[in-house]
């Protein structure tokens, strides 16, 4: 885990959860731009993930990555500063999880595309997954080209020796049991100001889902954003820098409805 301190003054820490397959430096512009804008940042990669991808075909149990979020949150309290929570992809719906079971205090949950049901499955043979040995390995296939429209980011990709969409039959059957808990758990989460972004192209998920779980968290505060043209990455889309400024107007309202001078 890595934490990246702001420029100037501190507003709050941003603790950041990638998604699935990717790792931390592909938000470095992100990152970037929230130390800018007077913003901690604590961020790394998931177990299995990035530099720690060796062998390169997921396989982890998913009780490791909760397990390595709720120590990201720790180091994030730490300054005393108000956090943000933001998760991405497969890294939202981690983060909802621990919403369901945990008691988090935050100043705001920021998540983006979650994963909550798939639209893009591992191969023709997914129907059948479910029979096959569960140390089968099988490609997701998920290319940069599904996930942005950012031509720079498909010449990054191609030197990108952490990103792998390589899984084993087991660790999928387990996402789609994760996702299903998640989705269908009884019960709202803490009254927390929650803004979900969701992609109106997204080629990954069907957005519909995480639209239903937010309506029906029974929050005082929250807000919904479909993107129309954007791809599931919204945060590495060509209009960035308008889902950058969405998201921090919303931090800042957080910042101000608990009493702070922004």
């Amino acid at each position: 885990m890595w934490k990246w301190e702001a420029e100037g003054q501190p507003k709050a820490v941003v603790a950041i959860v990638h998604s699935a397959y990717e790792h931390h430096s592909r938000y470095a512009w992100l990152i970037k731009t929230l130390r800018n804008n007077n913003f901690h940042v604590v961020m790394g990669d998931l177990p299995g993930h990035g530099s720690q991808a060796v062998p390169s075909v997921h396989d982890e149990k998913f009780d490791s990555y909760i397990g390595y979020v709720k120590e990201l949150l720790k180091i994030g309290i730490l300054d005393g500063l108000p956090l943000f929570i933001m998760g991405h992809g497969l890294g939202a719906t981690i983060v909802m999880r621990i919403l369901q079971t945990e008691e988090v205090l935050c100043a705001g949950v920021i998540l983006s595309s979650p994963w909550l049901h798939l639209d893009h499955q591992p191969s023709k043979y997914s129907k059948v997954l479910s029979k096959l040995s569960s140390s089968m390995k099988v490609d997701h296939n998920i290319s940069t080209e599904l996930l942005t429209r950012d031509h720079e980011s498909y010449i990054e990709s191609r030197a990108d020796k952490h990103y792998s969409s390589m899984i084993t039959t087991g660790w999928y059957k387990e996402l789609q049991n994760f996702m299903k808990t998640v989705g269908q758990h009884q019960g709202a989460i803490r009254n927390t100001p929650v803004l979900l972004h969701v992609a109106g192209n997204d080629k990954i998920t069907d957005s519909s889902y995480g639209k239903k779980w937010l309506l029906n968290q029974n929050l005082t505060e929250f807000q919904f954003k479909e993107w129309k043209r954007l791809y599931h990455d919204v945060y590495q889309e060509p209009e960035r820098e308008e889902v950058y400024l969405y998201t921090e107007s919303f931090m800042h309202g957080a910042l101000r409805s608990l009493g702070y001078i922004v």
